[in-house]
């Protein structure tokens, strides 16, 4: 198993380092004429941006000062999503670099002077034999002739023909990974918006046609997105005027220490039937019990296991199943075991993997979250194939699922193709 773990950890930093080296050399080797200090800078700015993810990184599992944590973790993650997108820009445009290069080459040919009429080889009036008549200097052909490597510039001054491509496709890739980066990552600072989903139960009763419920999940509270944050989300929960609110995990990435200050305004929180929680995967590694305690001394309800009867319906919440490694894992029997099942059930799970038990207890309606929606495409081709549901409604047997895209994200404060919600479910009964 040891062999397994160095052998992919090999894989993993091979990968990195010829995705970074393929990186600089396209943007900063090809775009010059020669070494000089373009090229050093270039080197400097890629293994530096690693260094600050790495030490971000290492800075938040570790008891580093939460200010330091703060500096790392924005230049760091920001940097990690931008290579990701320079990375695809710049091999989308090696597609790109053999067209640009034939259209030089065509114009090039275009524009290059006729050839000059061939001379009589014995104009009339000259014997044979005379040496031939002299108009100016003499020209050789070849200089008029452009080499392959030859650039727009017909003089000789200009970049190469394969220079002047390389900086048309390096600073169209730098272009687009920027303002890629940048409009994620403005998507997410702005906050979530909200969707609204109407989700019909087979055993809701008339009374209770309407409810809603405000489902807000991977809020992800940390070095990177703090109180202010905090505040847009409980803003637009509360703006929504939910009869109850869902907090289905992923909350923070860091100590109570640390984040109590910007969970604060959790606080605020208001709907009839009072706001739940349930644990995500970051809370074990963030202190789950300190945080459950949080939590409830700032008014939610943590549902650890648990259910509670709601005039209409049963609401229930399990742990998630990175608490196994704890001894606090998920445990259905406890939460549904003895429920009754002529009674609606929605249940707060984490993770969407946790259907199949849902399903296995009677559950009508499961609310999730986890995924992110994939947050950085193509990150959704992975996690759609981790999860049964990426995003959104979907029915397993007489179970429906929903998976929220989060509120947050997780690493880089960034979302490209997966923008983050809070989803407002309008339960609707079949008897109205």
């Amino acid at each position: 198993m040891a062999i397994v773990f160095v052998l992919v950890a090999l894989l993993v930093v091979a990968v990195l380092v010829t995705g970074n080296w393929y990186v600089w050399r396209r943007l900063f080797r090809d775009t010059t004429a020669g070494p000089g200090p373009v090229r050093r800078i270039g080197a400097a700015v890629v293994a530096g941006g690693w260094l600050l993810f790495i030490g971000g990184m290492v800075a938040s599992r570790t008891d580093a000062p939460f200010t330091l944590q703060r500096v790392l973790a924005w230049p760091g993650y920001l940097w990690l999503a931008l290579t990701l997108y320079l990375l695809l820009a710049l091999l989308a445009g090696e597609l790109v670099r053999p067209v640009l290069r034939r259209v030089l080459e065509r114009r090039a040919r275009a524009s290059a002077p006729e050839p000059a009429p061939a001379r009589d080889p014995i104009p009339a009036g000259r014997a044979e034999g005379a040496a031939p008549e002299t108009t100016g200097p003499a020209q050789d052909s070849t200089n008029t002739q452009e080499s392959p490597e030859a650039g727009p510039a017909t003089d000789g001054s200009g970049p190469s023909r394969r220079l002047f491509v390389s900086r048309v496709v390096g600073g169209a890739a730098a272009a687009a990974a920027v303002g890629t980066v940048g409009y994620g990552t403005y998507g997410v600072l702005r906050g979530p918006e909200v969707k609204r989903v109407t989700v019909p139960l087979a055993k809701l009763p008339r009374a209770a046609h309407g409810y809603r419920i405000a489902v807000v999940s991977d809020i992800h509270l940390g070095p990177v997105l703090g109180r202010g944050f905090a505040q847009k989300v409980v803003d637009t929960i509360n703006s929504t005027q939910p009869d109850l609110i869902a907090v289905v995990g992923d909350l923070v990435d860091g100590s109570v220490k640390d984040l109590g200050p910007a969970a604060a305004p959790l606080a605020q929180l208001t709907a009839r039937h009072g706001s739940f929680f349930v644990t995500g995967n970051h809370e074990y590694f963030s202190g789950a019990e300190q945080w459950v305690e949080e939590v409830r001394r700032l008014g939610l309800n943590p549902l650890e296991n648990a259910r509670t009867e709601l005039p209409h319906f049963d609401l229930a919440g399990v742990n998630d199943v990175a608490g196994e490694d704890e001894g606090q894992g998920p445990d259905f029997a406890r939460a549904l075991g003895d429920r009754d099942r002529a009674r609606a059930c929605v249940l707060l799970a984490h993770q969407p993997v946790q259907i199949h038990d849902a399903v296995d207890h009677g559950v009508d309606l499961q609310l999730s979250g986890h995924t992110h929606g994939g947050q950085l495409w193509p990150g959704n081709l992975i996690a759609g194939g981790a999860n049964p549901t990426l995003a959104g409604l979907d029915r397993y047997g007489d179970t429906q699922l929903y998976v929220s895209r989060g509120a947050g994200a997780w690493g880089p404060p960034t979302r490209v193709g997966a923008p983050s919600d809070i989803t407002v479910i309008e339960l609707a009964s079949r008897q109205a």
